[in-house]
């Protein structure tokens, strides 16, 4: 009986890899390789997913999906190319939530989001977890808000660049708490790690998919985490919210997106096959043990979805007041 629902499972998987394909294959794409920018340094979550995703892709089409890493000025240098770029669907860019905070925070952009790019498809979702280092004198969020209001200026919090959901979320957390935090952005989140690690900085807001490991091995400790409900993967790390910080939620999410005037049958090709990729309950259950959530919707969705969350962080730039000139 088991073996039966086995061959039921890979039947139907299969068959959704099938009809994946076919959709790119109908819109005569790809003949030749793909190139995926992330414009992050190697080793973050957008680096990660993204090399995921462009596998499974390759594996779906025949054809080589190559990541290509332009970190720099909080994603924008990266993301500027894409949009430049020729819109054959040769050229994608993985994006994330950096990119909705950018149209606020940055007063001066080559280009504007959903207007020189045009969405694709989301990928996943995961919360963040605040950590410290060992030798910070906090136990809890109570404890580290008192030590910070007792040194403002004192403690210090890496992110990955101006933009980024570490920084935001580092942000959003000075403002609410009431405290004076300094900013220290890095090139990449591997940079910001390996300085919380060290001990250079004492605190950031991370993904917990990659932060997470490192808290369960002692060598960060666990303040709480950013979303609405804890997390599966650290039940014993309260939210911030339910530590004292009512109303915090931040989390960071990634996506795909193609130069404006891709060709539809492209991009609801590549919708197709990323739609299916992410549905697969292999890779659900993969993600679900690392603290991601899979998104789906269709472009159209995907672009009203960062419309309404360009404005929701509009709304916290306005409040931290924070800006990039």
């Amino acid at each position: 009986m088991n073996f039966d629902r086995q061959l039921s499972r890979a039947a139907v998987l299969a068959l959704a890899l099938g009809a994946a394909s076919g959709a790119l294959a109908q819109a005569g794409y790809p003949t030749k390789p793909v190139k995926i920018v992330v414009p992050y340094s190697a080793g973050g979550p957008a680096d990660i997913y993204a090399r995921f995703v462009g596998d499974r892709l390759q594996k779906a089409t025949g054809q080589p999906f190559v990541i290509e890493n332009r970190p720099g000025a909080g994603a924008i240098i990266g993301t500027d190319a894409v949009a430049k770029s020729t819109p054959d669907g040769y050229t994608l860019l993985m994006m994330s939530n950096t990119h909705t905070v950018n149209e606020s925070l940055f007063t001066k952009k080559p280009y504007t989001l959903l207007r020189d790019l045009t969405p694709i498809a989301p990928v996943n979702y995961s919360d963040l977890i605040l950590v410290v280092h060992p030798s910070v004198p906090a136990n809890n969020l109570k404890e580290l808000i008192a030590l910070a209001k007792a040194k403002p200026g004192a403690l210090n919090y890496a992110s990955s660049g101006p933009g980024t959901p570490y920084h935001m979320a580092g942000e959003l957390f000075k403002a609410m708490a009431g405290i004076d935090v300094v900013h220290v952005p890095h090139k990449g989140s591997a940079e910001a790690r390996t300085d919380v690690l060290a001990g250079n900085v004492q605190m950031m807001f991370d993904a917990i998919t990659t932060m997470a490991p490192l808290a369960q091995s002692g060598k960060v400790r666990a303040i709480a985490t950013s979303g609405k409900t804890r997390s599966s993967i650290t039940p014993n790390v309260p939210t911030l919210d339910e530590a004292g910080l009512s109303g915090y939620d931040a989390v960071i999410w990634l996506g795909t997106m193609a130069p404006a005037g891709t060709p539809k049958p492209v991009i609801d090709a590549l919708n197709a096959n990323i739609q299916k990729i992410v549905s697969a309950p292999d890779v659900k259950d993969a993600w679900a043990k690392q603290g991601a959530v899979a998104m789906h919707m269709s472009p159209e969705e995907f672009g009203k979805f960062m419309e309404q969350d360009i404005q929701k962080w509009a709304k916290v730039v306005k409040f931290s007041g924070a800006r990039v000139d």
